[in-house]
Formats: C-alpha cells, sequence, structure tokens
C-alpha cells in the first residue's frame, strides 16, 4: 500500500476521542459535539446509497469524528473567517525544524553531494535497478484493536479467496466483490503502476517476490489484510532511471553524515530509552488527544546527557502525524517503537544543536509560514462549503452548519470532494467541548444500513442480534 495512502479513506482517519461509557446514550444518537447532535437517521442516509463504503462500526465512528471536525471547523469559521484564534504554529514546527536541519547541514555537516554520470551508473549497477510495477490487490480490513481470533477470521477469509482464485476464478471479480478498498475494488483491484518506495515495505516485498500473474500468500499492512496479483513488472534502464536515483543517493547520504554527526552528539552518553516508554508511546498512540498531567506530560520517555525527550513532546509530535503513522506505533513490536523513540530523539538533538548554532527561522518566516496554514485552512472550508453557509432568514446558525456539514460528508463518501482530515487542529477545535460518540447509535446504523442495502426488513434473527458488540467502546471527552 502507498505510504500515505489511507485506505478505506474513511477507516484510516483518526479515532480521536478517548474511551470511556456513557450510560446516558440515547440509541437514536450516534454522536454529539458541544449543543449539536448527529442522528442515526443522517448516518444512515449518508451511508446507505454509498455501496462502495463498508457498513462497519470503525467507519462510522471515523465518520462521526470527522462530523464533529467538520462541525466545529464550521462554527469556528462563523466566528472568524480567518481563524486568527487558533494557534497554527504547532503545524509548521515540524516545518521550521526541518529547515534548521538542512541549515545546520549546510554548514556543519559535510556531505559529498556531487556523483559523476559514470559513479552514478556504476551505483546503479551494483543496485537493484528501479522498476515500474503494476499490481492488483484484494484488502479486507481488520476491525481496530482487533483479537487475534478476529485477525485469523480475516486471513482464513482471505486465504479461502484465494484457493478460489487458484481453482479459475479471476482475481478482478472476487477485488470488485470483496475488496474493501473503494478506490480500486471498483476497477477489479488495479493498483495501477507504482515504484519502489511507494507502497509500505510488506506490500513491496511481496509484490516483488511475484512473477506476473502469480498471486501472493495473505499480505498484512498497517491498512489491513491483502491478496496481491503481479500484472507487470518493468526494469528501467539507467537513463530513465538516473534523476530519481540520484536524488536517492544524495538523500542516503545526507541521512548517514546526519546519524555520524548525531553519534558525535551522543558522545559517550546516547540515549537511553526510560522504562515503562514504550507503553505509554503506545498510549499516547492510541489517544494523543489524551488529558496528561503537568507531571505526567513531563516524564521522560528517552534520556541522554543534559536532556530528555518527554511524554508530552510525543504526544505534540503524534497530534501532527498522520494517522497511519499512529496506527503503526500501536502495531508495533517494543524494539521498533524503541527504534522510533531513538529516531525523535536524534531529530531533536539535530535541532537543538541547529538552535544552539543561531539557525531558527526568523519570525518573519516563521508568520508566512503560519498565514499560508491560514490560507490553506481558509481554503479547506471553503471546499466544503463550511463558510458560504445557506441560512434561511431567522435561522439558528446552528441549523445552517448541521446542513451544511452534512453536505459536506455526503461529497466526501461520493467522492466529489477530498476528506480533510484537520490533524492537530481538530485538537485545538474540541479543546473544552464536550465530544461523545455513542456505541448504542452505531448499532442501530449499521443494522439499518444493512436493512436499507438489502431491501428487506429485519428478520427474527436480526431482531435477536446485539448490533452494539462490534462497534468500539462508547467514548466522550
Amino acid at each position: 500500500m502507498r505510504k500515505r495512502w489511507i485506505v478505506p479513506a474513511l477507516a484510516g482517519l483518526a479515532l480521536t476521542v478517548g474511551a470511556c461509557h456513557d450510560d446516558t446514550t440515547d440509541e437514536n444518537v450516534v454522536a454529539r459535539a458541544g449543543d449539536y447532535r448527529l442522528t442515526v437517521d443522517q448516518v444512515v442516509s449518508l451511508l446507505q446509497d454509498q455501496e462502495d463504503v463498508p457498513a462497519q462500526a470503525t467507519v462510522v465512528q471515523t465518520l462521526a469524528n470527522l462530523w464533529a471536525d467538520y462541525t466545529l471547523l464550521a462554527e469556528a469559521a462563523w466566528n472568524d473567517s480567518t481563524f486568527s484564534d487558533l494557534d497554527l504554529g504547532a503545524l509548521v514546527r515540524e516545518r521550521t525544524e526541518q529547515e534548521m536541519i538542512f541549515a545546520l547541514r549546510d554548514s556543519v555537516i559535510q556531505v559529498d553531494t556531487v556523483i559523476s554520470d559514470d559513479e552514478l551508473k556504476s551505483l546503479y549497477e551494483t543496485e537493484s535497478p528501479d522498476v515500474r510495477i503494476r499490481a492488483r490487490h484484494i484488502m479486507l480490513t481488520v476491525p481496530f484493536q482487533a483479537t487475534q481470533a478476529q485477525r485469523d477470521s480475516v486471513r482464513a477469509e482471505l486465504e479461502g479467496l484465494r484457493d478460489r482464485i487458484e481453482g479459475g476464478e479471476r482475481f478482478e471479480d472476487l477485488a470488485r466483490t470483496f475488496s474493501q478498498d473503494p478506490g480500486s475494488a471498483r476497477s477489479g483491484g488495479d493498483l495501477g503502476y507504482f515504484g519502489r518506495g511507494d507502497m509500505v515495505k510488506p506490500f513491496e516485498d511481496a509484490v516483488l517476490a511475484l512473477k506476473p500473474g502469480e498471486v501472493s500468500d495473505v499480505v498484512e499492512t498497517p491498512m489491513g489484510l491483502h491478496l496481491i496479483e503481479l500484472e507487470d513488472l518493468q526494469v528501467q534502464n539507467f537513463e530513465a532511471a538516473a534523476p530519481d536515483f540520484r536524488a536517492r543517493v544524495i538523500q542516503e547520504r545526507n541521512a548517514a553524515a546526519e546519524s555520524t554527526f548525531v553519534a558525535r552528539l551522543e558522545g559517550e552518553s546516547p540515549p537511553q530509552v526510560t522504562e515503562g516508554a514504550i507503553g505509554v508511546a503506545k498510549e499516547l498512540a492510541r489517544d494523543p488527544g489524551t488529558s496528561l498531567s503537568r507531571g505526567a506530560a513531563r516524564r521522560a520517555l528517552v534520556e541522554w546527557r543534559g536532556g530528555s525527550y518527554t511524554a508530552g513532546e510525543l504526544q505534540a509530535r503524534l497530534q501532527f502525524e498522520q494517522p497511519s503513522l499512529r496506527q503503526q506505533v500501536q502495531q508495533s513490536t517494543d524494539d521498533e517503537i524503541e527504534g522510533f523513540l531513538l529516531d525523535l530523539t536524534r531529530r531533536e538533538l539535530l535541532v537543538e544543536e541547529a538552535r544552539a548554532a543561531g539557525l531558527e527561522p526568523s519570525k518573519e518566516r516563521v508568520d508566512s509560514l503560519v498565514a499560508d496554514v491560514r490560507v490553506q485552512l481558509m481554503g479547506a472550508a471553503r471546499t466544503l462549503g463550511l463558510t458560504d453557509l445557506d441560512r434561511a432568514p431567522g435561522e439558528p446558525i446552528q441549523a445552517a452548519i448541521s446542513r451544511a456539514v452534512r453536505s459536506a460528508l455526503l461529497d466526501n463518501l461520493s467522492g466529489a470532494t477530498r476528506i480533510v482530515p484537520l490533524g492537530v487542529v481538530s485538537f485545538q477545535l474540541r479543546e473544552g467541548i464536550p465530544i461523545s460518540i455513542y456505541d448504542a447509535g452505531i448499532g442501530q446504523v449499521l443494522l439499518r444500513v444493512a436493512q436499507v442495502r438489502a431491501g428487506r426488513g429485519a428478520s427474527a434473527l436480526e431482531e435477536g442480534v446485539d448490533t452494539t458488540g462490534p462497534a468500539p467502546d462508547s467514548a466522550s471527552r
């Protein structure tokens, strides 16, 4: 799967509310955000005709989270169309820190980036050549925080599909019917052409191990479980691959030089991951919006002579990162999480060194970046139709906002507009606003959507099914 590709689009978004049961839930309500309500009827009307969107508890919960974010964004835009009340410094911090590292590299870290054509060709011939890959896949998602039994069930379903393919059924026909990746399912699982590094490593390794026409065993990625069929494999000649290959070699040399430089900074006291830090990292990845006391935020996850990397710093980082990375952290081994924490620490050491060298960007540069983010946020709100509200005379603004948000979600689901995950802005918009998502409402949505799509009423068996079971815990903040 592509590294920055979240599939299905809804299922990959952040589940940003913490988990705690609310015994006062109304089974006709899916979510609340302050004074706003998202009802079962409204969610059913959004999902019932979107056959490409699977009726799953995680999808409904994520749709509810997106509804909350869009609602609060619309209200913020109504109160101030320039979003001047939002502190957008966190959104540009990643950019400014990267610029500081680049400046440090240019002024202190010596990297040989001059590579002749002959040298580049020699390097190319000693490494795996670039390839263009075309493949199909069938993807089944795994429930959020799935048990081993649930994972085994999904795996068994895919293995059954593989047996059917080996028995003569067409891969693309089964992909159209069963794949839960709406982006490719309608085209028989076709992913088009892609190159090295475009997919996450387990997916890339599996597809490169195939010959054209072969089908993989079940492959697990952070997005789900897959069957992959290799359609075509084209090896590029040197002339075609040279520009990208040169950029890759330079990037690798920069990374190696940075590692050597950081090793000198660490000296005889390299950073050490503290006891219990891995558990804290997993918990923060599960819910980066969790409330940390001042003492908890100052807890050192990694320590070195003269400094530490704290839980508060990791929380801020995870709030900024893509949801797929947070999910990957949750599913990683302890050794992988330790490596992740050490990588973040080494980056922090480089930023500190750049700051000590006086390489921080000017206030004017930071202000310029913040202004760019405000423009992008305003553009996103306009694209979603959340700024120019269609408000009837005397109509409460809350009603106009609710109508605009439902329209935006329907356009997202139909593909008319792109989904806009708000990332760290979401945490600012939600601050002080009670957000709740309810099991009972999710269960009602799943049952009613299934009934509508099947074109029938509930059977006696369905009447006795506890539909709240598969849904995530009720959540509120």
